[in-house]
């Protein structure tokens, strides 16, 4: 029987284990925290879970009013209105840590009803590859033991961890990085979130919903610097219209404890001031002392492994997937890295991971879900794209939920009409931006989808009707 170990539990890992496992193989999980990795446990799943509660307080707040809604408050009447509704942290992180384990849980019971072991521990690699083609991980236990695995491949997939500033390191009560942030009791009062990128986004987004004063401290000229611009310059415009002090190309060089507070200084010398400091500066991918480069396995100068198309490293019989690959930072990717990891090696059909098929979302709010090629790629002549993007003020189904901000934007090719990505800013972006992927994944054409019926009247009714007018202008420009 085929020996596979797999070391890290995370989406990469699981799945690939399910898969191997499915095909026959005798497969071992090594992994120190709990199968679902840092998506599970203290990422993608806690966040989502503590941006949905975010995500009431902010549609409550921004719309009931307008929609008709009553709320009887006690509240004396004063200048400046008291918030009518209010969040328990404390209450809302315990749900957050509740859900977390129960889907680990769920996670390591899959894994063991498919067949594969799982063992709770750190694994690294020893040696080169053995003349018999075998590989061999060492598994260290909590408590000391060793043991030795023998495999005929083994898949990297250990994720990674805050990126940390040495004159901003965290204590885990003021200065936070995002796994510590779900032990917070009490909502921080004044919040100062260090970067800008998806992470703090997401975070300065969810404190602010929740009834925090956030300030969000950017190094570059506006937040989401990765993101479509139409789409970052809609979020950014909410974020400020909603309160949040947005410091664009301030970069900050320390954050240190002041009492009960804290100061980070900024590069230009400037400081600012409050309760709490959550450090978003990105990722370090878990690739130290596991012996990869001793046994062949080429990294970038970032730490990352380096992979081909179909998870395969420089070493022999050795497979990475997820966050320690640093293509895409997302569960799904991780997932598909370490499924086609498997197919590949134990023979069966596969299809090389496409990242131009990728579907991505920030979950923001609005939301902002992506798939394909983007603006910043038509702009930058990497492919040639016809561009038509509607606004949601002209969809009747969110006039009727008061929804004001945000789009659909479509790519497509010239000519042909196919769909080669595009763009979703509103709530549920993350739902919407299907149709879209679907399309992108299969070739299919503006005409296509503009002939597909919508259910009137729906969000999803602009997907549509930004179709139709893409595929308006190309008949028009060829006749």
């Amino acid at each position: 029987m085929t020996r596979i170990v797999i070391i890290g539990g995370g989406p990469g890992g699981y799945e690939a284990a399910l898969v191997g496992a499915q095909l026959g193989a005798e497969v071992t999980v090594v992994d120190s925290d709990g199968l679902g990795g840092a998506s599970v446990l203290t990422d993608c799943v806690p966040s989502k879970t503590l941006i949905a509660t975010a995500e009431v307080m902010t549609t409550f707040d921004s719309s009931y009013e307008e929609l008709g809604i009553i709320v009887a408050d006690d509240t004396p009447h004063v200048e400046q209105a008291a918030r009518v509704v209010g969040v328990d942290l404390g209450k809302v992180n315990r749900r957050v840590k509740r859900l977390a384990l129960a889907q680990s849980h769920d996670i390591t019971a899959s894994v063991t009803r498919a067949g594969a072991r799982v063992l709770r521990g750190r694994g690294r690699l020893e040696g080169q590859q053995g003349a018999d083609g075998s590989r061999t991980v060492v598994v260290t236990y909590s408590d000391g033991n060793e043991e030795r695995l023998t495999a005929d491949a083994v898949l990297i997939a250990t994720g990674g961890h805050p990126r940390e500033i040495p004159d901003a390191l965290p204590d885990g009560e003021r200065i936070l990085n995002w796994t510590q942030v779900y032990d917070l009791n009490e909502l921080p009062e004044e919040l100062i979130v260090v970067g800008s990128g998806v992470t703090g986004a997401e975070f300065a987004g969810a404190y602010q919903a929740l009834g925090s004063r956030v300030t969000l401290v950017s190094s570059r000229d506006r937040v989401l610097p990765g993101e479509d611009p139409d789409a970052a310059a809609v979020l950014e415009d909410v974020f400020r219209r909603r309160g949040m002090n947005v410091m664009a190309r301030s970069r900050a060089e320390s954050a240190k404890r002041v009492g009960d507070r804290v100061e980070v200084t900024l590069s230009d010398g400037r400081v600012i001031s409050g309760t709490h400091c959550l450090m978003a500066v990105g990722a370090i991918p878990n690739t130290a002392e596991m012996g990869l480069e001793e046994a062949g396995v080429r990294l970038r100068d970032s730490g990352h492994i380096l992979t081909d198309r179909v998870s395969r490293t420089s070493a022999p019989g050795v497979y990475a997937a997820g966050d320690v690959t640093g293509v895409f930072a997302l569960a799904s990717v991780a997932a598909m890295q370490g499924r086609i990891a498997m197919y590949h090696f134990l023979g069966d059909a596969v299809t090389p991971l496409n990242l131009k098929t990728v579907s991505a979302n920030v979950f923001t709010d609005p939301e902002i879900a992506t798939v394909g090629y983007s603006q910043s790629d038509v702009d930058s002549g990497k492919i040639e794209a016809r561009v038509v993007k509607l606004p949601l003020l002209r969809n009747p189904r969110a006039k009727m939920q008061g929804i004001r901000d945000g789009f659909v934007k479509i790519f497509c090719r010239p000519g042909t009409g196919i769909v080669v990505g595009g763009c979703v800013v509103s709530p549920h972006a993350s739902e919407l931006i299907h149709p879209i992927s679907i399309a992108v994944d299969n070739n299919l054409t503006v005409e296509q989808i503009a002939n597909a019926f919508t259910v009137y009247p729906s969000l999803s009714g602009s997907i549509a009707e930004v179709a139709r007018q893409l595929h308006t202008r190309k008949t028009s420009a060829e006749a």
